[in-house]
């Protein structure tokens, strides 16, 4: 990982005529500081940003249920962007599931298969639109401490065919591989039946259906708006956040962010613990 303390080690995007509309932003390791706060310089930005019209999205990883952290900072709209794509929620009425993009059990029971068999040892998580549920081997949820307990089959096994609450998306972890060698591998493994990325760093993935993620998301909320990707500025710091980097007109790399982070966006600014979302704000907003 690479890092930048100084708001002047920052490198701005280059200038556009496009005046934002919306702004689209990761949580953790992007808005929020390590500690999971959000600072009070960014909760102003963020306020600022709307008062001036520009909406702000949060687009994350995260399960809704893991949302309280910014919920009290989502204004009008009130949606969220959670799962790395696969639902978006109403944070205002909370955390309720608007629209779900579910992994197919059958390519998620697919996946399980190819990868037991590529990377022996590796554990599964199954994130239902219901809940959380893991493996025994896998690493345990503290924060979902009611998860049912069982093997990745039985977990994604229905009574009847379409009874099961959507898979939202499957973790995998693996104790000994690195996360980026994970990552090639299980996509080299899961030809298109999934989409998989990662945003934590240890080796755990995160796979959902072919075609989710941020930006496919992303642009389906933008479109309902009329707001092209030009009116778009994004900020991430993992590789789960590189398609939406890519897609927005004008994208921001944390100075903590992974290489591939900072070579898909067209800008970068500081660290998540420096404001790095509200440094670029308070610019933009200058700007207007």
């Amino acid at each position: 990982m690479t890092s930048a303390t100084d708001p002047q080690q920052a490198r701005p995007a280059p200038a556009g005529t496009t005046t934002p509309r919306l702004i689209a932003t990761d949580l953790d390791g992007t808005l929020l500081r390590d500690d999971k706060s959000v600072s009070d310089r960014t909760i102003a930005a963020l306020a600022a940003a709307e008062r001036a019209g520009i909406e702000v999205f949060f687009v994350t990883g995260r399960p809704a249920r893991w949302m309280d952290v910014v919920s009290d900072h989502v204004h009008g709209h009130g949606l969220a962007i959670c799962a790395n794509g696969a639902a978006v929620v109403d944070l205002h009425a909370g955390g309720k599931l608007i629209q779900v993009r579910p992994l197919a059990r059958e390519d998620a029971l697919a996946v399980v298969l190819a990868l037991r068999a590529a990377a022996p040892g590796t554990s599964f998580a199954v994130e239902l639109a219901t809940g959380i549920h893991y493996e025994p081997g896998y690493p345990p949820f503290h924060l979902d401490p009611g998860a049912t307990v069982a093997t990745a089959e039985k977990l994604l096994a229905e009574g009847t065919p379409g009874s099961g609450a959507p898979v939202v998306k499957l973790l995998a972890h693996h104790a000994e591989l690195s996360p980026d060698d994970f990552l090639t591998l299980a996509r080299a493994t899961t030809d298109k039946r999934a989409s998989v990325t990662r945003s934590s760093p240890t080796a755990l993935l995160e796979i959902s259906g072919y075609g989710v993620s941020k930006a496919s998301t992303l642009a389906q909320c933008c479109a309902e708006r009329g707001i092209s990707p030009a009116e778009v500025v994004a900020f991430g710091d993992m590789p789960n956040d590189v398609e939406m980097l890519a897609w927005a007109g004008t994208s921001y790399a944390m100075g903590n962010a992974h290489p591939d982070v900072v070579a898909a966006a067209s800008g970068r600014t500081v660290a998540n613990n420096d404001d790095g979302v509200a440094v670029v704000i308070e610019r933009i907003l200058a700007a207007l």
